[in-house]
């Protein structure tokens, strides 16, 4: 039996994975949702939520976990999972990067964000991305640089959303309809200044665990383009493919599944 710890991308919660952990628990192993911090159940204001916050929540959980897990981030929260794992890597087995931000040491999420012209996501946030401001701050949030913009920057700043009219085409687009309607009401803003936070990585914490990819082939928001040049700046010991939206885990979790099935027997 293995313990797999899943976390969810931006905007979303643990409910992410609703379809995913009965299939995976049916076939003898236990799965573990998180909500992260600002998200779902979770109460932390959303415009205090710090990256470490982030980091912090899932290493608390796999401290109470007995022996290792495999650990599975979507989308943005890659970017966590990389941390944790130089934080804590004797409490993980492997790491799975699903159409996530898989970034190096010293790089943040922006650095390839900010290239994907094509997502969707990137095209639709409210309040719009200022490209020219955002690769400003990206290059400038180090050090002190750093903990002045957390303090001077506005509140109304520290967060974004994604404009519902963009859901289905962006997220969804070959999922059920009713899955639209449950982002309607669940999907939550996301904190900003995570995704400029540079990674601190080494090879003896994070560097020693295997690192898998599943490439989400028609995907919108995290582009294939994207998701290829991420593997490539960080290979990975073994890369899947599944033919879905961003959004396999809804539209199919059972080819999913198999695919998670067949990584816990490396």
């Amino acid at each position: 039996m293995k313990t797999f710890v899943l976390i969810h991308g931006s905007y979303h919660g643990a409910w992410n994975w609703h379809k995913v952990v009965p299939i995976l628990e049916k076939n003898g192993h236990k799965a573990i949702s998180l909500d992260m911090p600002g998200h779902g159940i979770d109460k932390q204001k959303l415009h205090t939520v710090t990256f470490n916050d982030c980091v912090n929540k899932i290493a608390t959980a796999l401290n109470n976990v007995k022996g290792k897990v495999i650990l599975l981030a979507h989308s943005r929260n890659g970017i966590v999972i990389s941390q944790v794992a130089e934080q804590c890597p004797e409490k993980i087995e492997k790491l799975i990067y699903l159409a996530s931000y898989l970034v190096p040491n010293g790089k943040s999420m922006m650095d390839y964000a900010l290239l994907d012209t094509e997502s969707l996501v990137m095209q639709n946030v409210v309040p719009k991305i200022d490209i020219k401001r955002a690769i400003q701050l990206n290059r400038n949030f180090i050090g002190f640089k750093k903990h002045l913009f957390s303090y001077l920057l506005p509140t109304k700043l520290k967060t974004h959303k994604l404009s519902p009219h963009i859901f289905k085409k962006a997220l969804y687009h070959d999922c059920p309809d009713e899955i639209t309607e449950l982002a309607n009401v669940l999907l939550s803003p996301e904190p900003n200044l995570g995704g400029f936070e540079k990674l601190q990585l080494s090879e003896n914490g994070y560097g020693k665990i295997p690192r898998i990819y599943i490439e989400c082939l028609q995907d919108r928001a995290v582009t294939l383009a994207l998701q290829r040049k991420m593997q490539n700046d960080s290979p990975c010991e073994k890369v899947y493919q599944i033919d879905t939206s961003h959004s396999p885990f809804f539209s199919k979790p059972q080819e999913l599944c198999e695919i998670l099935l067949d990584i816990a027997k490396l």
